[in-house]
């Protein structure tokens, strides 16, 4: 394939190849469903989504694993604090991710496994660790002994003593770099009955042992935030390496989001939530807003930076929308065209894939106002190709129906009375063109003269 990805593990951008011909398998780290959502936490999906959509479009047959963490020392802190059973907690805000992800447009995902439903692949796995000498039980709990595995610190690029795990100090532990499989249990906690005792998972050994049970041993891509890692990612690589598994071929690290400078996160208090977001805005525009950015870059979110999304999406619709308005239904087109293909193909570089739809719809817009149809409606179907890629098919989106017919009824006596005032310019008959624009105003619709054409918006008030 002439699609080339960024691999974290290399630090290089290599060529991706699928261990299986015709197909592609993707696992992303999901939720730890404690909360409602914020952009940051949706920002990773999109990114992988889009990803998703690209090689479903090159033919593949794409797999794509996201897993749920239900339960961790979070979730149990803070349903206890609310006074809720930690299952109900972890549900709800599982369900609140799920209604997030749909309602910004990602595919569902193949499967969304829970932590607590694999427990018997994780004693497997645990108990392969033990067999090669690269874990051990005490007191209760299992670790990851780091100092039997000599390529630890590959992902993350750090020296074995420069490692903190973050882990508090445990009775039994040999080295405070070992990092921990499995949890004893402790009072008051949920636990699951294992050889070593009963407890429940630690983090990292979930996603190694979900990720072999639905993709192998070996598969394509391992995707998540940056912020992920170290210690997370780090620790799934030797894990899995460990216990013989090759594991994934690429790691993909998409960006994060922030505020002020800072990470968005919940210790922050700077959290934007997509309940809140999408009161506000549609979720397509939202969606435009944190894919149009590089999957790799930081975003730093602001209100002023969304709204000018919301205005450049606006653009791509206005121009679909009001082709299918002056000259007809607007099929999908039949290509994304060699430049957008190949933005796409360059560790899918959405900015400058996004750089072609615009100027695609300058093209068309031309086009539309100089009289020729066909060539607009060309360019509208290849836009709806283009954005369909990215999620972003205008007329994808579910709409109001009387909202619906009432706008497209409006856009049609508009643009029609729009042909009129731009036939008047042509013919520098100014004094009709004026006299379009006048009874427009009167009618509270502003027009503005902009290199994509004439476009009209309701007046405020």
């Amino acid at each position: 394939m002439s699609l080339h990805l960024f691999d974290t593990a290399s630090r290089s951008v290599r060529e991706f190849s699928p261990v299986r011909s015709g197909t592609a398998s993707i696992y992303v780290c999901g939720p730890t469903p404690q909360g409602p959502p914020h952009i940051g936490h949706v920002r990773s999906l999109l990114n992988y989504d889009v990803l998703r959509r690209w090689l479903m479009h090159k033919g593949l047959d794409v797999t794509l694993v996201r897993n749920v963490t239900d339960v961790d020392d979070k979730i149990l802190a803070k349903a206890d604090e609310a006074g809720r059973p930690w299952w109900e907690w972890s549900a709800r805000f599982e369900r609140e991710f799920d209604a997030a992800y749909a309602a910004l447009g990602c595919l569902p995902a193949s499967i969304a496994p829970r932590a607590t439903g694999h427990v018997t692949q994780m004693v497997e796995m645990m108990q392969r660790l033990i067999d090669r000498g690269h874990a051990y039980a005490a007191a209760g709990d299992v670790y990851f002994d780091v100092r039997s595995w000599p390529s630890y610190g590959e992902l993350s690029r750090q020296k074995l003593d420069e490692v903190q795990q973050g882990e508090s100090a445990a009775e039994g532990k040999r080295d405070p770099r070992d990092f921990t499989l499995w949890k004893g249990a402790r009072p008051g906690e949920p636990s699951w009955p294992t050889p070593w005792g009963p407890g429940r998972p630690g983090w990292h050994l979930e996603c190694s042992a979900m990720a072999l049970t639905y993709l192998g041993a070996e598969f394509d891509i391992h995707g998540g935030g940056l912020d992920l890692v170290f210690p997370h990612h780090e620790n799934e690589l030797a894990q899995s390496r460990a216990a013989g598994d090759p594991f994934a071929r690429f790691w993909m690290h998409n960006g994060l989001v922030g505020l002020a400078g800072e990470k968005m996160s919940k210790r922050l208090g700077n959290v934007v939530s997509i309940p809140s977001m999408l009161e506000k805005y549609r979720p397509q525009e939202l969606r435009y807003h944190l894919v149009a950015p590089h999957y790799r870059s930081t975003i730093e979110f602001s209100m002023a930076a969304l709204d000018e999304s919301v205005r450049a999406y606006e653009r791509l619709e206005s121009f679909v929308r009001r082709v299918g308005a002056r000259v007809g239904a607007v099929p999908l087109g039949s290509s994304v065209g060699p430049e957008f293909t190949a933005a796409l193909d360059d560790d899918l570089g959405t900015p400058a894939a996004l750089a072609v739809v615009h100027n695609t719809v300058r093209q068309g817009f031309t086009a539309l106002d100089g009289g020729d149809a066909a060539a607009a409606l060309d360019a509208a179907g290849t836009v709806r190709a283009q954005l369909g890629v990215l999620g972003l098919d205008p007329l994808s989106w579910p709409t109001s129906t009387v909202d619906s017919a009432a706008g497209a009824a409006l856009d049609v006596l508009v643009s029609d009375l729009l042909g009129q005032r731009q036939k008047a310019r042509a013919e520098r008959d100014f004094a009709t063109a004026d006299a379009v624009r006048d009874r427009l105003l009167a009618a509270g619709i502003a027009v503005e003269d902009t290199p994509d054409g004439s476009k009209w918006t309701l007046r405020d008030g």
